[in-house]
């Protein structure tokens, strides 16, 4: 008991170690049987690349950025990076070897494997990350070559910051950051309450009140600069008090649609996880023809795909025998908080926001309309920074309570999803390119479903993990995406156009 209370005083104050921040501590501690809180991903590279050879790179890329050299020790107030004094990368990019399988069935093999490590726990002894390389893989256009399949616990980074963690490994990739010299003089504590509270707080406070008006905005903005005259203050705020006013109106409305959320509708796609995994991802439909149907509905890209997104899923649901009339079912949808310019840091800083899909519009042209719509009413609210506050007070609570707390939003949700925008042109790695990737963020609580939609390439590319339990077959849904969009892009053709 002694060690223990030594252990949380000091991380609790900083003596050892750094402090992670009580976002990330909440993602830390929502691993349960049924989630954990992993992000996985999937690179398939042609041609082949050696164990010595991604050994190599990962040395001298990613192990550049601290937090993959070091594990976490939790204590009764949170947690603590440290560095991992035992740390081999041997433990961490490992071979992995597919069961034999028919020609052409190589990706099912692979799909299997990935829903293994999606039900197993990274150590919590060294840093929660691993590298699983496939040196001989053959995908299902015949292509020879290899995959990587990567887990990397959530706590450690979003999916925006991984991003740049991905673009500073592959070949000609940005730099990683260079550490800070470890005699750097402590900040005081005005100057630790202004850059850990006040500036990530009002940072991205200011980006979403944006789309509210500038003096609102402005408003805000002064904390940003703390040490400005009182004045000088007081007069720019009482001249934005009708911005302010609106503000806090839409910040009443969007806590209240939070905390009111009505119970989603109860398809076969929720319900008890089980905690056994399925995985299924399809080949990419060309982004071009996904703009060209966009740009001729007047909608955005992220429009025409979360509609084939909500047809998919509704079309699944019928071939089961389900009647999805008039139902509907909620997403949460991660959205980037970070201040615009800033570069991505390691650690959490989004919010999520819920996204209702109408799976029981048939009319594949009415359906991505109502999408568009409901998008529209998304702009402009609080909700994402909302839903980070939680996580934020998620972090500081006993994991019995934050459990409690978050569960109330996974029972009325039914998936996870996430649309990333990645490079149009495919990398390389290590010599080889990059032909094909795909991630997924996890699922928290009962939530048992999680969608991916990532453009790459020049292609769009749909993934979906589900639990076994609820969902044996994802696959079955990821079928329905292409004829999906293919019936949207045929009903867009024979619209009545104007030749003028």
């Amino acid at each position: 008991m002694q060690k223990n209370v030594s252990r949380a005083v000091s991380g609790t104050l900083g003596l050892s170690g750094e402090r992670m921040s009580k976002v990330d501590t909440a993602w830390l501690r929502m691993d349960c049987e049924a989630n954990l809180m992993q992000i996985l991903g999937v690179w398939t590279l042609a041609p082949g690349v050696k164990h010595a050879a991604v050994c190599e790179r990962i040395e001298n890329t990613l192990l550049k950025y601290d937090r993959f050299r070091q594990r976490v020790i939790q204590d009764g107030a949170g947690a603590t990076w440290v560095f991992d004094r035992r740390f081999d990368l041997a433990r961490h990019v490992v071979r992995e070897e597919l069961p034999a399988a028919a020609e052409g069935h190589q990706e099912q093999a692979l799909q299997d494997r990935v829903a293994e490590l999606a039900t197993e726990p990274l150590d919590p002894r060294h840093p929660l990350w691993q590298i699983h390389l496939v040196e001989d893989y053959t995908g299902p256009d015949g292509l020879k070559g290899s995959a990587l399949l990567v887990r990397i616990h959530h706590c450690i980074a979003d999916g925006v910051a991984l991003i740049s963690v991905i673009m500073s490994i592959v070949d000609g990739g940005a730099p990683p950051p260079e550490r800070a010299p470890k005699d750097a003089p402590a900040p005081g504590a005005e100057e630790w309450f202004e850059d850990n509270l006040l500036k990530p707080f009002t940072q991205a406070a200011v980006k979403t009140l944006e789309a509210m008006g500038e003096g609102a905005a402005h408003s805000l903005g002064l904390l940003l600069e703390p040490k400005k005259s009182v004045e000088t203050g007081l007069r720019q705020a009482v001249s934005s008090s009708l911005g302010i006013g609106r503000v806090m109106l839409q910040v009443l409305s969007d806590s209240a649609a939070l905390a009111l959320m009505p119970d989603d509708s109860r398809t076969r796609l929720k319900g008890t996880p089980g905690g056994t995994k399925k995985v299924a991802w399809c080949q990419p439909i060309p982004l071009e023809e996904v703009k060209a149907v966009g740009k001729a509905l007047d909608c955005s890209i992220n429009d025409v795909l979360l509609s084939c997104v909500a047809g998919a899923l509704g079309a699944y649901l019928k071939s089961e025998g389900d009647s999805v009339a008039g139902q509907e079912i909620r997403a949460m949808v991660p959205v980037n908080l970070r201040p615009p310019g800033q570069a991505p840091r390691l650690g959490n800083h989004f919010g999520l926001v819920p996204l209702v899909l109408p799976i029981g519009i048939e009319n594949p042209v009415e359906r991505v309309y109502e999408v568009r719509r409901r998008m529209a009413a998304l702009k402009g609210s609080y909700q994402p920074l909302l839903a980070f506050s939680l996580l934020a007070v998620a972090g500081l609570l006993i994991k019995p309570a934050q459990d409690l707390m978050l569960g109330i939003f996974s029972k009325k949700t039914t998936a996870v999803m996430t649309n990333v925008p990645g490079p149009r042109d495919k990398l390389r790695f290590c010599g080889a390119t990059l032909e094909q990737t795909m991630f997924w963020v996890p699922q928290s609580g009962d939530v048992s479903l999680g969608v991916s939609i990532l453009s790459y390439g020049g292609g769009v590319q749909f993934g979906v993990i589900t639990d076994s339990a609820l969902c044996p077959e994802p696959q079955r849904i990821i079928d329905e995406f292409t004829p999906e969009f293919a019936r949207l892009a045929m009903v867009t053709l024979m619209l009545p156009w104007d030749d003028a």
